[in-house]
C-alpha cells in the first residue's frame, strides 16, 4: 500500500510500535549467540545441538514468510502484525521455561514462524507510512530493526547473563510484547482485505526443499557428507522436491516471477542473499563465540565487544537512508561493500587469542559501518522496483535473508568444527614429542594434569587459529557477492 492519507500525523506513533515488534523479534537471531557456550552444559548437548536452536527458528521463519502474502490479503498487515507478536511474546515464555533441548527447540520453531510476520507486516507497514519521497528514511528506520537490532542482541544477552541468568534472554521479549500488541490493538488503523488463494503444493514442496538443503549444510560436516546414508538421503528428497516444486508452479505459481525481469530487483535480491545471509550473518554468529571462547570475556563483555560495531550499524542505517533519498542507492551499496571486503578480508582475520580486546573492537568498527549502509539502500532499491506489489516483494526478500542466514550459520559451524580440529592434528604432527614430554614434566603436575592442560592449550591454540580462517572465507563469500553489486551499474541494452 502506498502512502495513504488516513495515516496522517499519527504515522510517527504507528512507526514507533511496528519498529519496537520488529526490533525485538529480529534481535532473537543473535540474542541467542552469546549464550551458544551456555545452553551446551544446560540442555546437554553440543554445539551441532545448539546450532539447531538457531537454525530451527531460522528455517521456520523462512518458511513462515512463504505464506505471509496470502495472510496479510486475507486479514491485514496491521491484524498479521498484531497475531504474530502475540505468538512470538508466548513462544520466548517457552523458551525461557524450557529445561531440553526438544522443547527449546519445540520453542524456537513458534517463535521464529512468528518472528517472520512481524518482520515482514513491520517491513510493509513502515514502507508505506512514508511517501515516496522519504522511502530511504523509511526504510533506514527500518534498519535499526534488522540490522542493528542483531548488534544490540549480544550485549544486551551479555548483561542478562552476567547479572541474571540465560532464561531472562527470553523473558525479557515478555513485557515489551505484551504492551506492543495492546497499544497496537486500539491504535493501528484496519486494513482493507480481499479474498487470494494459495498454491498449497508449491507451498509444501519449497518448505521440504528449504528444510531438507539446511539439514544436509547442518549435519553434513559432523557425518561426512556423502559418506552418511542419512546426508545421501537428504539430498534426493532436496532434488525431488524442489522438482515438485517447479511442476506445480507452472500452472498456478505461487511467487510472481515477473519481478524478476528488472534488473535491480534480481541484482538486490542476490546481493541480500549472499552478502547478508552467507558473510554477514556468519560474523554475527561467530563474533560472540570468538569473544568468549578464544578471549575468554565473560557474556558481558562479549556484548560490548558487538556492541562496538553495533553502534555504527545504528547511525549508518539513518544517514544512509537518508543519502539514499537525495542520491542513487546504487552509491551508497558500493562504497559500504568496498569498506566491508576491506575489514573482512584483511583486518578480521587477524583476529587471534593474543588480539587485546579494545583492538578485536577496533577492528569491527568498518564492518558496522559497512552494515549500516548496506541494508536501507539495498531494501528502499528492491522496494521501489514494484511499490504495487510490497507484499511479494518483501516476501521474497525477506526469504532470501532467511535462507541466506541459515547457510551462513550452517556453514559457519561446519567450518568452525572443520579448522579446528584440522589445525590441532598439524599442531600434533609437526611437534617435538620428546621435546614435549620434557616440558609437561618439568610443569611439577601429575602426568595426567600435565596432559590435560597442555591439552586444552592446543585446542585453544588450533580454536584462534582457525578463526583466521573461517573470518576470511566468511569475506570471501562477501567478495563473490560484490560481483553482483558492480553488475548494477552496467547498463542494459535495449
Amino acid at each position: 500500500m502506498s502512502f495513504n492519507k488516513r495515516i496522517g500525523k499519527n504515522y510517527i506513533i504507528f512507526t514507533i510500535l511496528a519498529i519496537s515488534g520488529a526490533f525485538m523479534a529480529v534481535m532473537d537471531t543473535t540474542i541467542v549467540d552469546i549464550i551458544v557456550p551456555k545452553l551446551t552444559g544446560v540442555l546437554s548437548t553440543d554445539m551441532y545441538g545448539v546450532q539447531w536452536i538457531i537454525t530451527a527458528y531460522m528455517l521456520s521463519a523462512a518458511v513462515m514468510l512463504l505464506l505471509s502474502p496470502f495472510l496479510i490479503h486475507r486479514f491485514g498487515k496491521h491484524k498479521v502484525f498484531l497475531y504474530s507478536l502475540t505468538i512470538f511474546t508466548f513462544a520466548s515464555f517457552l523458551c525461557g521455561i524450557s529445561n531440553s533441548l526438544e522443547f527449546m527447540i519445540f520453542s524456537r520453531v513458534f517463535q521464529g514462524s512468528a518472528e517472520a510476520l512481524v518482520m515482514v507486516t513491520a517491513h510493509i507497514m513502515i514502507f508505506s507510512y512514508f511517501p515516496p519521497e522519504k522511502k530511504g528514511i523509511a526504510m533506514g528506520i527500518f534498519a535499526l530493526g534488522v540490522a542493528f537490532a542483531p548488534a544490540i542482541g549480544p550485549t544486551l544477552g551479555g548483561y542478562l547473563v552476567e547479572y541474571f541468568n540465560w532464561r531472562m534472554v527470553f523473558f525479557v521479549n515478555v513485557p515489551i510484547g505484551v504492551v506492543v500488541v495492546l497499544l497496537g490493538i486500539f491504535l493501528f488503523p484496519k486494513d482493507e482485505t480481499k479474498s487470494v488463494t494459495i498454491n498449497f503444493f508449491s507451498l509444501l514442496f519449497l518448505s521440504i526443499f528449504t528444510l531438507s538443503l539446511l539439514m544436509i549444510l547442518s549435519k553434513g560436516q559432523q557425518l561426512g557428507w556423502l559418506q552418511s546414508d542419512y546426508i545421501i538421503f537428504l539430498l534426493f528428497i532436496t532434488i525431488i522436491s524442489f522438482l515438485f516444486f517447479i511442476y506445480f508452479e507452472l500452472d498456478n505459481p505461487m511467487i510472481d516471477y515477473y519481478l524478476f525481469k528488472n534488473k535491480n530487483f534480481t541484482l538486490g535480491i542476490l546481493i541480500y542473499f549472499v552478502i547478508l545471509g552467507f558473510s554477514m550473518y556468519q560474523y554475527f554468529y561467530l563474533l560472540p563465540v570468538f569473544y568468549e571462547h578464544i578471549k575468554g570475556v565473560g557474556s558481558l563483555n562479549a556484548g560490548i565487544g558487538i556492541f562496538g560495531f553495533g553502534i555504527f550499524i545504528g547511525i549508518f542505517s539513518i544517514l544512509a537512508g537518508v543519502v539514499s533519498d537525495i542520491y542513487s542507492p546504487k552509491i551508497v551499496i558500493l562504497i559500504g561493500v568496498i569498506i566491508y571486503l576491506i575489514d573482512t578480508l584483511f583486518f578480521l582475520p587477524k583476529l587471534n587469542y593474543y588480539t587485546p580486546f579494545i583492538e578485536a573492537i577496533i577492528y569491527t568498527i568498518p564492518f558496522g559501518i559497512a552494515m549500516g549502509m548496506f541494508f536501507a539502500p539495498v531494501t528502499t532499491m528492491v522496494m521501489k522496483t514494484a511499490p504495487e506489489n510490497s507484499e511479494q516483494v518483501t516476501m521474497i526478500m525477506d526469504y532470501a535473508r532467511f535462507v541466506g542466514g541459515s547457510f551462513g550459520t550452517a556453514i559457519a559451524t561446519n567450518n568452525l568444527e572443520f579448522f579446528q580440529n584440522t589445525l590441532f592434528l598439524k599442531m600434533n604432527e609437526n611437534q617435538n614429542h620428546f621435546y614435549i614430554q620434557h616440558f609437561l614434566e618439568n610443569l611439577n603436575f601429575n602426568d595426567n594434569i600435565s596432559k590435560i592442560i597442555f591439552f586444552n592449550y592446543e585446542t585453544l591454540i588450533a580454536s584462534s587459529y582457525g578463526f583466521h580462517n573461517i573470518f576470511f572465507n566468511a569475506g570471501l563469500f562477501g567478495l563473490f557477492g560484490s560481483i553482483f553489486v558492480f553488475l548494477l551499474f552496467l547498463k542494459r541494452k535495449n
